[in-house]
């Protein structure tokens, strides 16, 4: 019967919160600011790793670009037929693709040419049919971008002589990654070509499917050896480079954070150095009046989880409505950039219970043990002397 829950204690440690409204208030603002900026980066940097890894993935296993005088250029479509001979490459496809500025838009779109009859290095462009040779999909912020300067049902494309390229837009590409997809204008090889004036014996990189993921690196090095002018890239180097970046762009929140978190633990201290004179001659008095230090105890653990439940849970709702409501304004910019060279895109949600678990240990219990260890100190001395 002992260990049931003491509805009259509860009833009392609201009160006891009450009483003290100001201070209750403060460290309630204080704790819900903690959780939510913290909840905030981790369902920011969640989502878009996983979007990003996803796309990754989704890629072949190699990519050759040719480098001349530091610089990424064409290469020659003449080693295609050379790098299938490479024993454990199953495919090889010359990819025809660029970034192609709107300027009435402010934004990047990216030129991706296709040919229906080649095999495709992306299962997301197997189902892409072309209603004429001058047509186009178009990705889902691309089309908002086209749709709000008047080009709903086609787009003219400025060649590198000045003159126009009109392609008509055949429908919207939909892709599980908008990341991906969302900038993404989709058309035939001979299209592109055109717009960035590439002769046909030449693409922008080539894109290579390895069969056994374990022969990669011996793959990349046969390349390395026989093209030396090659920059060879593997999925493994992509995912390091997006790790660097959001390694080094956390860093921006690790100060946000360590202002949070030096705030909080000022709390913690405050509560752990001693209970005010108040909370003093009130446990005093409550020992007067028969309760037990068990009794006392279990009050304010009520009252510190009370107040700690609350906040965490407040703190975690409002991040979830500020990030995949509100998308996470100005604090996901600092992740993907503020520039306007990117249409924007939908944070994919991705619920994490390793995130909201880090959350609740690193605030909650050590709130509730600066709450009851210095309760336990002045409970456990003689009435007398509190109340003095």
């Amino acid at each position: 019967m002992q260990n049931k829950i003491n509805f009259y204690l509860i009833e009392y440690a609201i009160n006891a919160i009450l009483r003290q409204k100001s201070k209750s208030i403060f460290i309630t603002v204080v704790f819900i600011m903690l959780t939510f900026l913290l909840t905030t980066v981790f369902f920011i940097t969640t989502s878009l790793k996983y979007e990003l890894h996803s796309t990754v993935d989704s890629l072949p296993e190699i990519t050759i670009q040719n480098i001349k005088a530091g610089r990424h250029n064409n290469i020659d479509t003449a080693i295609v037929d050379e790098l299938l001979l490479i024993e454990g490459v199953t495919d090889v496809v010359a990819r025809v693709w660029g970034y192609y500025y709107f300027e009435n838009g402010g934004v990047n779109f990216t030129l991706i040419g296709i040919d229906e009859f080649e095999n495709q290095y992306k299962d997301s462009f197997k189902k892409i049919s072309f209603k004429s040779d001058s047509s186009m999909i178009v990705g889902a912020g691309v089309y908002k971008v086209l749709e709000k300067s008047f080009y709903k049902n086609y787009f003219n494309f400025i060649k590198p002589d000045g003159s126009f390229k009109k392609i008509t837009i055949s429908g919207v590409f939909n892709s599980e990654l908008e990341l991906e997809s969302n900038d993404m204008i989709v058309m035939s090889k001979e299209n592109i070509r055109e717009i960035f004036d590439i002769p046909e014996n030449r693409a922008t990189d080539i894109v290579i499917k390895v069969a056994n993921p374990v022969e990669i690196n011996t793959i990349t090095s046969k390349i390395r050896l026989k093209y030396p002018f090659a920059r060879v890239i593997t999925k493994e180097d992509l995912k390091v480079s997006y790790q660097n970046i959001f390694d080094y762009k956390s860093g921006i929140f690790l100060a946000m954070f360590i202002i949070s978190i030096f705030t909080f633990f000022m709390i913690i201290y405050d509560k752990s150095s001693g209970l005010s004179s108040e909370e003093k001659r009130e446990i005093g008095i409550l020992k007067a009046v028969g309760w037990k230090i068990d009794d006392i105890l279990k009050e304010k653990f009520y009252e510190a989880s009370i107040i700690s439940i609350f906040s965490y849970i407040a703190g975690v709702i409002l991040a979830f409505g500020f990030v995949f409501l509100l998308q996470a304004p100005l604090l996901r910019d600092i992740f993907v950039g503020y520039s306007q060279l990117k249409t924007t895109f939908t944070l994919p949600f991705v619920f994490d219970f390793q995130t909201l678990f880090l959350v609740f240990f690193l605030s909650v219990p050590i709130y509730l043990a600066a709450t009851i260890i210095p309760s336990w100190r002045v409970a456990t001395m003689e009435v007398d002397e509190v109340i003095r």
